[in-house]
């Protein structure tokens, strides 16, 4: 008796089921049936659009560039020397408390003197080296671009054109098939 219950029950739900699920239009003769067949494809061409196109370009050159150099501090010795140079000239030259005062001094303009002349033969170094340059520059220019293909095919003995967005190749294209009755 359980069992006749579940099969009776289960029978019940498919049954149930089977109701529940839609029917599609044309089951019942409304609507349009649809279907796919294939078409011979007669002629294929590129649709083309022209685009203006700007990139970067880097442009290089070698240029000579002259480079100067300041010599460095050199060397104290002209100063020490022509201090001592000057000193022993203002002392010879002063008397009593004037001695001291004339070495300071020619101490003082001999160290100035030697030093200025030091500095004047020092004169900077020039260099000339050879050395790379780039700018960046944006080049413009137009460009032809596929835009989508307009393809002639053959369906039954008539002649369709139709625009794709990809090359379909040369052999036939699969086309969609409807009836809808007229009025």
């Amino acid at each position: 008796m359980k069992m006749s219950i579940a099969v009776w029950g289960f029978s019940a739900a498919a049954l149930l089921a089977v109701q529940v699920v839609p029917a599609r239009a044309d089951d019942y003769g409304y609507g349009s049936p649809v279907r796919y067949e294939y078409a011979k494809v007669m002629q294929v061409e590129p649709l083309i659009r022209r685009v203006d196109v700007s990139y970067p370009r880097r442009e290089c050159w070698n240029e000579q560039v002259t480079r100067y150099e300041e010599p460095g501090p050199g060397s104290a010795t002209p100063t020490i020397l022509g201090g001592i140079v000057g000193g022993v000239l203002g002392h010879r030259i002063g008397r009593g408390n004037g001695r001291t005062v004339g070495a300071i001094a020619g101490t003082l303009l001999g160290a100035s003197v030697a030093r200025d002349l030091y500095r004047s033969d020092r004169r900077p170094v020039a260099y000339t080296d050879t050395v790379q340059r780039c700018r960046v520059h944006e080049v413009h220019r137009s460009e032809q671009r596929i835009d989508g293909y307009r393809v002639t095919y053959r369906y039954r003995g008539q002649t369709f054109v139709t625009r794709m967005d990809r090359d379909p190749g040369e052999q036939r294209i699969r086309v969609q098939v409807s009836v809808t009755p007229v009025d």
